[in-house]
């Protein structure tokens, strides 16, 4: 296993310490934290990343948002509040360049319009485990 490997495994693990900590605290937004440990473990370790996906919580967000189902609605209000928050007080306080403060407020706003694009679960996370698993074996996920 390279060093690169070892790099994205802890990432990965951040993200997934934090995507679990978002179930809870109101203001962590679960499933963009548990792609991106997927991501990480995907490209670091396919042990960890089946793991992820075949665990029993953890894997419905990043099943569901695979497989087409989108992501909730409160996790995408999350991901818009504390990305604007923390892009106006970069600018505000950190920020001093005119062409730094425009560009991180573009690029926030491309994410912004990337996440409102993205499809809206309507349902609770339990209610579609059926449609997940047939989306699974139809898409093998």
């Amino acid at each position: 296993m390279s060093a690169g490997n070892y790099i994205l495994i802890a990432f990965g693990s951040v993200f997934v310490a934090l995507g679990f900590l978002g179930i809870f605290i109101p203001v962590l937004p679960t499933t963009p934290f548990l792609l991106l440990a997927a991501i990480c473990y995907g490209r670091g370790s396919k042990r960890l990343y089946n793991w992820l996906l075949e665990h029993r919580v953890l894997g419905r967000y990043v099943r569901d948002y695979r497989s087409g189902l989108g992501i909730p609605l409160v996790s995408k209000i999350y991901a818009l509040v504390i990305l604007w928050v923390s892009i106006a007080s970069s600018v505000i306080f950190f920020i001093k360049p005119m062409v730094l403060r425009i560009m991180v407020v573009t690029i926030a706003s491309i994410v912004t319009v990337y996440i409102l694009t993205l499809k809206t679960r309507k349902k609770d996370i339990n209610e579609d485990e059926d449609k997940v698993k047939e989306l699974q074996i139809n898409k093998q996920i």
